[in-house]
């Protein structure tokens, strides 16, 4: 068996506002096996900033697996225990490698085009005529659930701009998450809580910055709104501290990024622990090219969760490698064509 690996980047249509700033361009890498003949691939989704893998060392580590590729897949993922995004490739390649076309990698109504996947859709930050831009393309499109990502403009401002959906969409109607991504404070963020529940929202993803366990446990106890953990689970690695999050925290829901979790595996691993203490999850894709959001998408579907899943990110670059996932009327959809063109990963 052959190995290798290429860094590929992809470029935002339009510049895209995160909690970690605008974004204009996302790294991301591939890692290609080739074994008599047969070829898989798979995509290492880091995101700087944000991954626990974001390390000087992370092309290294690359290397590294392409030499050591002969292990096999089982004593390589556990020996990439710190590098969930490159765990996450790893898993993808030797699904891919192993099946009958490259990218089937787990053949299902789904990707038979007879079903299809709900999702949200995501409102960027920005400002606010931007935001109101986003949210009636959203709902012109169909979708039935938003998401949308508060803390970048001031609370007030943001508060408007949901209130005047709520005066339009009852909640029968829509569904709005929101993501804080860290944005409040131990001093404002009940209050901020008490008053965004007022509208009926589904749930509020990490309130406050992760790391402190003791502050969210107790919002998590008193909130009037759900609470989603989603940064929190980040470069938890080891099954006892996952557990003992769980024991400590115990949120409403879990929100899992397979490049940010370890993969299918990683994620899989903290799906029992929330059903074990019953909490709800679904899964989020994390900026991947539309390599990683087929795997994350394929997999997704057997897990059976009718709940919108966040998988509404793969129109957002200039030179995504074409697929045939798309996104329509608020779900994500396989085409039967099952086109692929892998020409641009060489850029």
């Amino acid at each position: 068996m052959r190995a290798s690996y290429n860094k590929y980047t992809l470029r935002f249509k339009r510049p895209s506002g995160t909690s970690r700033g605008i974004l204009t361009e996302k790294e991301t890498w591939f890692v290609f096996l080739e074994e008599e003949g047969k070829k898989g691939i798979g995509e290492c989704g880091i995101l700087r900033g944000l991954s626990a893998d974001d390390r000087d060392d992370y092309e290294d580590k690359l290397r590294w697996l392409c030499d050591n590729i002969e292990l096999g897949e089982e004593v390589l993922y556990a020996q990439l225990k710190e590098f969930p995004s490159i765990q996450f490739g790893l898993e993808q390649a030797f699904l891919s490698l192993r099946s009958p076309s490259p990218f089937l990698l787990y053949p299902s109504n789904f990707t038979s085009g007879q079903e299809v996947i709900s999702i949200n859709g995501l409102v960027w930050m920005g400002d606010k005529s931007f935001m109101r831009e986003q949210i009636r393309e959203k709902l012109d499109s169909g979708f039935s659930c938003i998401k949308m990502k508060i803390g970048a403009i001031d609370f007030d401002t943001e508060l408007e701009l949901l209130q005047s959906i709520r005066k339009e969409f009852s909640v029968d109607e829509i569904e709005i998450r929101v993501d804080a991504n860290g944005a409040f404070t131990s001093s404002n963020a009940l209050e901020k809580l008490k008053i965004l529940s007022e509208l009926s929202l589904h749930s509020i993803e990490q309130p406050v910055k992760q790391g402190q366990w003791e502050l969210m446990a107790r919002l998590c106890e008193q909130t009037p709104l759900p609470i989603a953990l989603d940064e929190e689970l980040i470069g938890v690695f080891n099954e006892d501290v996952k557990q003992k999050l769980f024991q400590t925290i115990k949120p409403q829901y879990i929100i899992l990024k397979p490049s940010l979790v370890g993969g299918h595996k990683g994620s899989e691993s903290w799906i029992k622990l929330a059903e074990k203490y019953g909490a709800g999850w679904w899964i989020t894709s994390a900026l991947e090219s539309n390599i990683g959001l087929n795997a994350i998408a394929q997999w997704t579907h057997t897990l059976g969760n009718p709940m919108p899943q966040g998988l509404g990110t793969g129109s957002l670059y200039t030179n995504n490698i074409e697929s045939p996932l798309t996104v329509s009327k608020g779900s994500l959809r396989y085409g039967e064509d099952n086109l692929w063109d892998t020409s641009t990963l060489k850029n």
